[in-house]
């Protein structure tokens, strides 16, 4: 199964672009592509009403639009429940206050939508191809970076606790003064580290983010960078490339979208940095189009052939 991330700046046009491109690749394999933004317009390219249901529009395409305030909520409630299963014995300290303020914690968001994609590709086998439209380019790095960073917390927390659970098998041993020099004897009883919930749970969510990183980072992956011919556009580009980089994502592809005769030029002048920003990663260009209905003749329909095909 092959995964397809389209980002960008918000506005650029990727969500036109990825409609374009899996309606193109649905020409000859089966397609899922879903919204991860909050601003969705998918339901309004294909001219559909979308909720957060899937919508079969063709034998081999379908849309969906994920809510993303219910994604942060669904988590939320499913993570509250695990924590509240697996220190129940803290109860006495009435920890269901702190948890009901985890909805304001940082990084809610971020880990409900890389649930959300874990999901997707673990449970939509039947597809081909599964095409995400991502959320502006803050949001899309801030998620896409979670496996690689919860991986390096996880491990250190497994440590942790490693540590905690040899102390507390642990006896000391000091059955007369010591002497000058002397070390206290330690005698470890035998423990079995499969006996303890919180460890197992730690090393469950590290085999699952290691092997989505692993997903994320393979040659399954691609990852299509949309924008526009001007200079905002270029700069938040040139940050997406780099954060790309050092997160050792998969960038494949670049499009120049909404090119006009107009801002020809310009568009030449942000390609030639773009190709200096990425090296040898390919580029296309796609002109101003009126057409945004894929299932038609629309030049934007026909210009993606070839970028469809690519995939």
């Amino acid at each position: 199964m092959k995964i397809l991330f389209f980002t960008g700046k918000g506005g650029v046009g990727k969500s036109t672009v990825a409609a374009a491109s899996a309606w193109q690749i649905s020409q000859r394999a089966r397609v899922l592509i879903q919204s991860l933004d909050p601003a969705h317009n998918l339901g309004d390219i294909f001219g559909v009403s979308l909720g957060d249901r899937k919508r079969k529009i063709s034998d081999t395409l379908t849309l969906q639009e994920v809510d993303l305030q219910k994604l942060a909520r669904d988590y939320l409630e499913r993570e509250t429940r695990v924590l509240g299963e697996t220190y129940r014995y803290l109860q006495v300290l009435n920890l269901d206050n702190y948890f009901s303020i985890l909805k304001y914690s940082p990084g809610i968001e971020e880990y409900a939508l890389l649930t959300s994609i874990e999901r997707t590709i673990n449970e939509e086998t039947d597809f081909d191809y599964l095409v995400f439209d991502t959320p502006p380019t803050g949001l899309t790095l801030r998620f896409l970076a979670l496996p690689s960073v919860t991986i390096t917390w996880i491990d250190r927390l497994i440590a942790i606790r490693e540590k905690i659970l040899e102390k507390r098998y642990t006896i000391q041993k000091i059955r007369r003064p010591l002497k000058e020099g002397e070390v206290p004897r330690e005698e470890r009883l035998k423990y079995d580290p499969e006996d303890d919930a919180i460890l197992q749970r730690l090393r469950v969510l590290e085999n699952n983010y290691v092997r989505l990183n692993g997903i994320l980072r393979g040659g399954d992956c691609t990852v299509v960078l949309v924008f526009n011919p001007d200079m905002l556009s270029l700069r938040e580009s040139q940050r997406l490339v780099e954060g790309l980089r050092e997160l050792g994502l998969p960038l494949r592809l670049l499009v120049d979208n909404k090119v006009t005769d107009r801002n020809e030029e310009m568009a030449e002048r942000v390609e030639t940095v773009m190709k200096q920003t990425a090296p040898g990663i390919a580029l296309e260009r796609v002109p101003l189009s009126d057409g945004l209905y894929c299932g038609k003749e629309t030049v934007l329909y026909r210009i993606m052939k070839d970028m469809g095909d690519r995939f």
